[in-house]
């Protein structure tokens, strides 16, 4: 009887630190390497330890080396939240069963890309329609997976000349980041690029970019672009409501470290529905197939 008891109360406390272990386990996110390294560690590490406060339990921020491998480890539950651009996003949930955008910047609704060129690229002038004087240049994009880097320059490129941008241009690479966007286009290494509004306004204010050897040309019309997306199945992992908790802990985000760091003025709720635009223009020039 006395070993009975034993066995029985050693299975319940191996269950209970089961138990313990599941609740222990950290809540990671991650987020698409739109900028350099260190802009990226600096405002997420924030971000990790607001949340940690704000949910009571630990949270965690793992950097990932491609906007692919944010959208796999997403889907392979590797981490739990990710802040995405429109297309990362749609793909991501397009991939995972269940999963929904809870909040974008106050600014993300209506987001842009600028066109940008080097100072000898002189026949070209900023004007409402993408300048003619583009043509038969060389262009990079960001990443290949960028809403604003890829996606929305490529389609309006497309809808204005006809043509993709290998037929357009004369050499079409891809920096990988907004940053090195910025970068290959002011040293001359690319004649024109396309590049987020808000890290050109970020590396300017910071005074990383010289207007005297690279210039915006054109911008895109706003489009709904970045947003924290959730899995599904996060309330199962992690108890009864997380998810909502999650996301009001993003929406009461008000500390200026972390909102400059962005760069937002604040967040507001986010839906699936917001990102239609983004899923049908990148169907519609082939980006997504499904």
């Amino acid at each position: 009887m006395m070993k009975r008891t034993l066995l029985t109360l050693s299975l319940l406390t191996m269950l209970m630190t089961i138990n313990s272990f599941a609740y222990a386990k950290p809540f990671v996110f991650t987020a698409i390497p739109d900028q350099d390294e260190t802009a990226l560690q600096e405002r997420f590490n924030k971000v990790a330890d607001y949340l940690s406060k704000a949910l009571d339990h630990e949270v965690k921020f793992v950097p990932v080396k491609s906007y692919a491998a944010s959208i796999t480890a997403f889907r392979n539950d590797d981490v739990q939240l990710a802040w995405f651009g429109g297309l990362s996003g749609v793909r991501a949930r397009l991939l995972s069963e269940g999963s929904q955008a809870i909040a974008q910047g106050v600014e993300d609704p209506n987001f842009k890309t600028y066109l940008i060129a080097h100072k000898d690229v002189d026949v070209i002038k900023k004007s409402e329609k993408i300048p003619e004087g583009i043509l038969n240049k060389t262009f990079t994009f960001g990443s290949k997976g960028s809403t604003s880097g890829r996606l929305m320059p490529e389609y309006f490129l497309r809808q204005q000349f006809g043509k993709s941008p290998e037929g357009i241009f004369e050499k079409v690479g891809f920096s990988g980041n907004h940053s090195r966007t910025i970068a290959l286009v002011q040293s001359g290494a690319y004649q024109i690029g396309a590049v987020n509004y808000k890290v050109w306004a970020k590396e300017l204010a910071a005074g990383k970019i010289d207007t005297n050897k690279v210039s915006i040309i054109w911008e895109t019309p706003g489009y709904p672009d970045y947003q924290w997306t959730i899995r599904g199945d996060v309330d199962k992992a992690y108890g009864e409501g997380f998810s909502a908790k999650v996301t009001k802990a993003l929406l009461s985000i008000k500390d200026k470290s972390i909102l400059d760091a962005f760069p937002r003025t604040g967040f507001i709720p986010a839906s699936n529905a917001d990102f239609q635009t983004v899923l049908d223009m990148a169907r519609e020039i082939g980006l997504i197939d499904q």
